[in-house]
């Protein structure tokens, strides 16, 4: 049986971190990381929504929509309970934890996920709930730091903040989506690479509109993943390459802003406890709630409670709150680190063992 590997990217994570220990020279800055990090997951979210489609998407839009908006939200308040009430986190410091955690990363689930096929329709809602919740952890993360950074808010803040993203992100996302469907089938072999500008402007576009530009671009993946084009063999292959690549880049990135030896052990007692928690209670009871009357075979609700992998979108999140220069940053830095580097080893090796024994792996795609 071939197995799930654990990404490479995933690896790099590690030994970049190590690695600026090591030559504190190869250090990063936030606001460098933050550029890096925001090219490479538009690459990565075009392409992780134009691999699923709109056709595949209306398939398992009920549970990716559940599980990427409002189980995002229940996901950050489980954990950020945990973090205040059992590790005596203050309040505004869990909810940014939380926020931070509660997504599921697109970068290690479509890298996981990429060459084997999962049976029924679990690989798509991990797919497309990867590819949801990251814009929803990052517009409810803005909203947080908004609250956190200005004393004369109130909780309205983060609930016009999220408003705003999700709906001009949106609106942006469909109309850049269905103007590139009319373009795509006009051009010749230059078409993945005017693909990848469009999805860039569209980013941009909703971004300077005060939206997010994560979901734009998802959601114009998502409808550019049904336009037939020439040479669609060739362009999905580079399209691919090209998503490989920056996720590469983004973790190897995001390890050059830690220095793992400068963790205290208080930090990693944190991480790896809000790590379990988030894995075997918060995660099960979030699939169990907002999945309640889905049609799932019990084995795939089992796969879809353990699949829900952090990675380098967490680490990013997180990263906001030293750009903005947030209480607690560092703290809120090292903690979701920890957490990421807990659920990328333990939860990813592990994923080929709990496809096989509930049943949801199926065979291995066509290359």
């Amino acid at each position: 049986m071939q197995r799930l590997p654990i990404p490479l990217a995933a690896v790099l994570l590690v030994a970049a971190a190590f690695a600026s220990d090591l030559v504190p020279r190869l250090t990063l800055s936030i606001h460098t990381v933050e550029l890096v990090a925001t090219g490479a997951l538009v690459v990565i979210l075009f392409d992780g929504g134009a691999s699923i489609g709109l056709r595949r998407f209306r398939e398992a839009a009920v549970p990716v929509v559940l599980l990427g908006v409002p189980g995002t939200f229940v996901m950050a308040g489980l954990v950020a309970g945990f973090a205040h009430w059992a590790l005596g986190i203050p309040w505004m410091t869990s909810g940014l934890i939380g926020a931070a955690v509660a997504p599921t990363d697109p970068a290690v689930m479509f890298s996981v996920l990429g060459d084997r096929e999962i049976e029924g329709r679990t690989d798509t809602i991990l797919e497309g709930e990867s590819g949801a919740n990251d814009p929803v952890g990052i517009a409810l993360m803005l909203g947080l730091i908004e609250l956190a950074t200005h004393a004369d808010e109130t909780f309205w803040v983060v609930v016009r903040v999220f408003a705003l993203q999700m709906g001009i992100g949106l609106l942006v996302g469909i109309a850049g989506g269905f103007a590139e469907a009319r373009l795509l089938p006009r051009l010749g072999r230059s078409a993945a690479w005017i693909s990848l500008a469009f999805a860039a402007a569209v980013f941009g576009i909703a971004a300077v509109a005060h939206g997010s530009g994560f979901l734009a671009v998802f959601v114009a993946g998502l409808i550019r993943g049904d336009v037939e084009t020439p040479r669609q063999a060739e362009l999905l292959r580079l399209r691919k390459r090209l998503a490989t690549v920056a996720e590469i880049v983004v973790f190897v990135a995001l390890g050059l802003t830690i220095e793992i030896s400068g963790i205290g052990a208080g930090r990693w007692a944190e991480g790896l406890l809000i790590a379990a928690f988030a894995a075997l209670l918060a995660r099960p009871a979030v699939c169990a709630a907002v999945l309640a009357r889905v049609h799932l075979d019990l084995g795939e609700r089992a796969f879809l409670a353990w699949a829900g992998l952090k990675g380098a979108v967490p680490i990013l999140l997180a990263a906001f709150t030293l750009l903005h220069h947030v209480d607690d940053a560092q703290r809120i830095y090292e903690t979701v680190f920890v957490v990421v580097l807990a659920s990328v080893v333990i939860q990813g090796s592990s994923i080929p063992f709990a496809a096989r024994r509930l049943g949801v792996e199926g065979s291995a795609s066509e290359p």
